[in-house]
């Protein structure tokens, strides 16, 4: 089975471009010209070299003793937290800018939730000199206040979303518009593998470095290069896309997608779309949506800004109902308490989105010999506010 997009986008029954008439003249350029680009020979050495020199990859594959002892399993943690700025979002907005600059673009607009996509893309833009505005939820504008300020800092004007949850989905509507009123000189940086087509497959690419080091470093700590299990957290799929890329054809590797449950799956407070939604399309691609019977969006919640997000991308779901990846769920108290764990035993303080994949770790029947490999997404920095109350809750 290919668990690749074709050329038109699909996974399977899921992906496409549904687009407004307006958005054409964007997405027909991108799909026309993204393949050719990013396959040229100077493309690849300058995006390489940049990961390489700038970013600061490979980022470490670390085993951690006391987890392996804690759940009877050989758990390694993919250290995407020390990524440049903070988390793996650091890898697509590399990618591009460099695909940008390339199209002769000279503005660059991005949506964000937990900040670190937005901080990622005005970092590369501050390195590249391009004018660089992020639409970001109120909600998270309050709740992500340290990177709100990063961004500021790198040049970048946040721009308030006040519609709907003022949370991802609505950030990214706003996007969608500014770029519609502005085709010639604007480039719109997705940071997930969501959108329509070319941005699931093209961010899937940029994110395919994960996985590629993955096989190459666990070759050289453990004599083979693929594990039992990759486990990562899904809001629209970016980091879980780039995690299971090159594992996507081993079947003996199981794949877990840990989404977010918010306060119960069925709490009406919850982001776990592949409980809870059905096809729909969403931002420009048919995927899995939480919806209404008559198609109206459902707002999504997670303690967690960065999977407060009512899709996902359609990579991931077709990877559901395919059943190559299974999709657990983790709640706000589980991923809180899962993250506190990792602190306290490993001195690693995870980003909240990463300590739903932490969560999963409980949810898993290990054998002692399996090899468990965690994409730690990012870092908690962003989420210290959210850990310091709730570990002052505990005392």
């Amino acid at each position: 089975m290919n668990f690749q997009s074709d050329n038109k986008g699909y996974y399977g029954i899921f992906g496409g471009a549904y687009i407004p008439e307006m958005m054409f003249y964007n997405i027909n350029q991108l799909q026309n010209s993204y393949l050719d680009i990013i396959e040229r020979d100077d493309f690849r050495k300058e995006f390489c070299l940049l990961l390489r020199d700038y970013a600061g990859r490979p980022s470490p594959l670390y085993y951690s003793n006391r987890l392996s002892d804690h759940f009877n399993a050989k758990i390694y943690l993919k250290r995407e937290d020390l990524n440049h700025t903070g988390s793996h979002k650091i890898n697509n907005t590399v990618g591009q800018i460099l695909l940008a600059k390339r199209l002769g673009k000279t503005r660059i607009i991005a949506e964000t939730g937990a900040g670190q996509h937005g901080v990622a893309t005005a970092t590369v833009c501050a390195r590249a000199g391009l004018q660089c505005v992020v639409y970001m939820g109120a909600l998270d504008v309050s709740r992500q206040s340290p990177n709100v300020q990063k961004m500021k800092m790198l040049g970048a004007e946040v721009r308030p979303v006040y519609s709907g949850n003022k949370t991802l989905k609505d950030a990214t509507n706003e996007a969608i518009r500014d770029w519609i009123n502005n085709p010639v000189d604007t480039h719109y940086i997705i940071g997930s593998v969501v959108g329509p087509h070319p941005y699931p497959d093209m961010v899937a690419r940029f994110q395919s470095v994960i996985s590629e080091e993955i096989r190459i470093q666990l070759m050289e700590k453990t004599g083979s290069e693929t594990p039992d299990y990759v486990i990562a957290c899904v809001g629209g799929g970016s980091n879980s896309a780039g995690a299971f890329y090159h594992f996507l054809n081993e079947p003996k590797v199981r794949l877990i997608a840990v989404e977010a449950a918010g306060k119960g799956v069925y709490s009406g407070e919850s982001a776990a779309t592949t409980q809870l939604g059905r096809p729909g399309v969403l931002h420009g691609s048919l995927s899995l949506l939480m919806q209404t019977l008559d198609g109206q969006v459902i707002e999504p919640y997670s303690i967690s800004a960065g999977l407060d997000y009512p899709g996902i991308g359609p990579m991931l779901a077709n990877l559901f109902v395919t059943k190559r990846a299974q999709f657990l769920s983790a709640t706000d108290e589980e991923a809180l308490r899962a993250a506190l764990y990792l602190t306290q035993n490993e001195g690693i303080i995870p980003a909240l989105e990463s300590a739903h994949a932490l969560a999963a770790l409980e949810k898993i029947d290990f054998k002692p010999n399996d090899v468990v490999v965690v994409n730690i997404s990012g870092r908690g920095d962003k989420d210290m506010e959210t850990y310091l109350n709730y570990y002052q809750s505990k005392i």
